[in-house]
């Protein structure tokens, strides 16, 4: 399946896969999202899955929105890979 990102006030919702092969949309869409919007809302409810490189395009804008103090809120329940790799991430 393919990504499509959709916009709505600054919440974006993603649907479909969010992997190496279409990880370019992806951050094309948030590319210096951060010097533009102070808060941004990532709805993954229609994410169905993620591989690795996905993972780390939304660990690299988390990262982002630390280091440029702004606020970052993923919502839905998405797919069970991300939060796999959330919780691993929170244990360690």
């Amino acid at each position: 399946m393919v990504l499509e990102i959709t916009n709505c006030e600054n919440c974006y919702k993603i649907k479909g896969n969010l992997t190496k092969e279409n990880l370019g949309l992806f951050q094309h869409t948030f590319k210096n999202i951060f010097s533009k919007i102070n808060e941004l809302t990532i709805n993954i409810e229609g994410l169905d899955g993620i591989d690795r490189d996905g993972v780390s395009a939304i660990t690299k804008l988390h990262n982002n929105a630390i280091s440029n103090n702004k606020k970052l809120t993923i919502v839905g329940l998405g797919c069970k890979e991300l939060y796999q790799h959330i919780k691993t991430f929170n244990a360690a």
